[in-house]
């Protein structure tokens, strides 16, 4: 018999992506604090790829609890240049330096993956794309982001690439799946090895 399969999400863009590939699934949104379970982590100087896996297993052990036997999937991305971690901004003035202080630099998105099954993890993957932002100056980008408008406050790099933000880039490296948070072909491809989708 096949294991249920629930998402420890509220995401729309990762229920989209699942109910896209035809998965059949419920979703559930953890009750945690990210950023106090964040800080820590940063403090003892975690990884950001170590603290996307950490926010992806925590969401998932968290929906686990009330769903016994399901095959929970808990997700979480992190967005880096080089040692500096961010975080969404906080207003239109913090979205212009995100933008100022990734142009012309590579910066990475680590997107995490963790299963887990009544409370025990069963698979743990991260998958990182690269993202080049050409050179901007500060016309520019005020610009964009009044254009834009608060819809930048929504991501960690105040970007969307599948809107404007896409004008924002001078070479891309990686799966769209894994920019959107949710590597959907090691999932899939996991999903199956446990017999929870058809293979």
């Amino acid at each position: 018999m096949k294991s249920s399969l629930v998402l420890a999400s509220a995401s729309p863009f990762r229920r989209a992506l699942l109910e896209n590939a035809g998965l059949t699934f419920a979703a559930r949104a953890a009750q945690l604090d990210e950023r106090a379970l964040e800080r820590p982590l940063e403090e003892a100087g975690a990884s950001p790829t170590e603290v996307a896996l950490a926010l992806a297993e925590a969401k998932a052990r968290d929906v686990s609890r009330h769903f016994d036997g399901a095959l929970v999937i808990g997700s979480d991305q992190t967005m880096s240049l080089g040692a500096r971690v961010y975080h969404k901004p906080k207003d239109m003035a913090e979205a212009a330096e995100h933008l100022l202080s990734l142009a012309g630099e590579t910066h990475s998105l680590n997107s995490a993956i963790v299963i887990v099954r009544d409370g025990d993890v069963l698979w743990r993957h991260v998958s990182t794309a690269h993202m080049t932002v050409r050179p901007l100056d500060r016309t520019f980008v005020e610009r964009h982001l009044k254009r834009v408008g608060e819809k930048a406050l929504s991501s960690v790099g105040a970007y969307q690439l599948e809107g404007e933000g896409i004008q924002l880039f001078e070479k891309i490296d990686g799966d769209y799946f894994t920019i959107l948070g949710l590597p959907m072909l090691p999932l899939l491809s996991k999903l199956r090895e446990l017999g929870s989708i058809d293979a």
